[in-house]
């Protein structure tokens, strides 16, 4: 089975092989962070580029810089694969965007306006909704959705420069593809920030977004390591333990 990422790429013969690269790089992602590729699953350079209509070079160069984001992990004669990190790594991913949310939400209260309290409580409706469908993905969307506007609206670009380094783990790897995830529960952790935001109140938005990520910190480390005591060990084939993923192997 192919995984399909979208449309051929369509550019000019100007435009440098770096930029198309990043294009490349964007495109997987999504289709990593959409949980089409699940942890373990095989990214094939020579498929990925006609499916992309692009030379393999782009494609390598891409997937390298996924590499560096840790989302990918790249082995000598064996090629590329969706990485599938430790609990450690997850744990320690949360208590940075801890650290950088709280930062993030004593930037934006003050540039709050009623368009973007409007946005944001639009966005945990919108979690609300999908909790209510049972639909897990789109509660994701929403959540990372929420997170990055907070990041956004503080106007600090370097900032949210380093947050999104981080939204590959808190987001691809956790609420997506790890099984066991209630998503009623993850919209109604945003509750709280969602009141601390309409009350503009500095401190109190960065205590409810501490006791947020406390909580998601527990319930991550619980159910990744479940997780991970349920995957099949990576022996010869590196197959993870889903149907698709073992299509994606075969390729």
């Amino acid at each position: 089975m192919v995984t399909e990422i979208g449309e051929p790429l369509s550019v000019d013969r100007g435009v440098m092989r770096r930029v198309l690269a990043e294009q490349i790089k964007e495109r997987l992602l999504q289709a990593i962070l959409e949980g089409r590729y699940p942890p373990d699953s095989r990214l094939v350079e020579l498929q990925i580029s006609r499916q992309l209509g692009t030379s393999q070079a782009p494609v390598r160069e891409a997937l390298r810089g996924l590499e560096a984001l840790g989302v990918v992990e790249i082995t000598p004669f064996r090629g590329a694969r969706v990485r599938r990190p430790s609990t450690e790594e997850i744990l320690e991913a949360y208590a940075v965007r801890s650290e950088l949310e709280s930062l993030g939400a004593r930037l934006a209260v003050p540039r709050l306006t009623e368009v973007d309290l409007d946005e944001l409580a639009g966005l945990v409706a919108e979690m609300q909704r999908a909790a209510g469908a049972g639909d897990a993905r789109a509660v994701a969307l929403a959540d990372a959705s929420f997170h990055a506007r907070i990041i956004q609206i503080s106007g600090n670009t370097a900032l949210e420069r380093v947050w999104r380094t981080l939204e590959p783990f808190s987001r691809t790897l956790i609420t997506l593809i790890m099984p066991g995830a209630d998503p009623q529960w993850t919209a109604d952790l945003h509750e709280p920030v969602l009141a601390a935001l309409r009350r503009r109140d500095p401190e109190l938005t960065i205590t409810a977004l501490r006791h947020h990520f406390d909580d998601a910190e527990r319930m991550a480390a619980r159910l990744w390591s479940e997780a991970q005591a349920a995957a099949p060990q990576r022996s010869t084939g590196g197959r993870s333990g889903t149907r698709a993923a073992r299509e994606l192997a075969r390729l």
